[in-house]
């Protein structure tokens, strides 16, 4: 079984690629479910409130996910979102003083713990992790495309200051990450959702890394 991770700031495309590419390789995917959230608009309306109750919450949701992966007897799974960048989220509040650093650590170590190879269980890190880097500007059309109200600028102006902060979180994350094998997709030199050209150069690209990595 090859397992496929999709990682990004808000609007990267992750969900538009995860379809794409479970297409492409015949693949289960599986996709995070925002609309069943509870947590999420309370969060957006109270950061300093609800950040440890929601990493919680996505915590446990992305482990149950990652469990159903492992037992669907596919070859292939591709999952919309990494359980380790959830951290990230979490290091940038407690970093902007909106989270306690304590709580951070705490939860950096429960993600630790639970995502622990243990002898005799299934190995529940991916076999590859493919991160989606955009510019602000790419950020903010996708998200005013999907239209979530919580998300929108026009419901807290403050909110673009937030994901500019969240998008310069993630390439020193990236870099730091160890978990598996990666790859970078730049999401602003490839339309992947609208241009058939891009799409096509993007899967040639993930295609030539899991052959490097023995996964086709």
């Amino acid at each position: 079984m090859t397992v496929i991770v999709l990682s990004g700031p808000i609007g990267a495309g992750k969900s538009s690629l995860t379809t794409i590419l479970a297409k492409h390789l015949d693949a289960k995917a599986f996709y995070e479910d925002v609309s069943q959230n509870p947590v999420l608009p309370l969060y957006y309306k109270d950061m300093k409130r609800y950040t440890f109750l929601l990493n919680t919450y996505l915590l446990n949701k992305r482990l149950a996910q990652i469990n159903e992966a492992l037992a669907t007897g596919n070859k292939n799974v591709v999952l919309d979102r990494s359980i380790y960048e959830d951290a990230l989220f979490f290091k940038m509040n407690a970093d902007s003083g909106i989270a306690d650093p304590t709580e951070c650590e705490i939860y950096d170590d429960l993600v630790h713990n639970m995502m622990e190879d243990v002898p005799g269980n299934p190995h529940k890190k991916p076999d590859l992790l493919i991160y989606i880097n955009v510019s602000l500007d790419t950020m903010l059309n996708r998200i005013k495309r999907r239209g979530r109200s919580f998300e929108q600028l026009e419901t807290d102006p403050s909110l673009k200051e937030y994901y500019e902060r969240l998008r310069n979180y993630y390439e020193p994350w990236y870099e730091n990450y160890d978990e598996s094998p990666k790859m970078i997709i730049d999401g602003d030199k490839y339309n992947f959702v609208d241009n058939e050209a891009d799409c096509e150069a993007v899967l040639k690209l993930i295609d030539d890394k899991l052959r490097e990595l023995g996964n086709i």
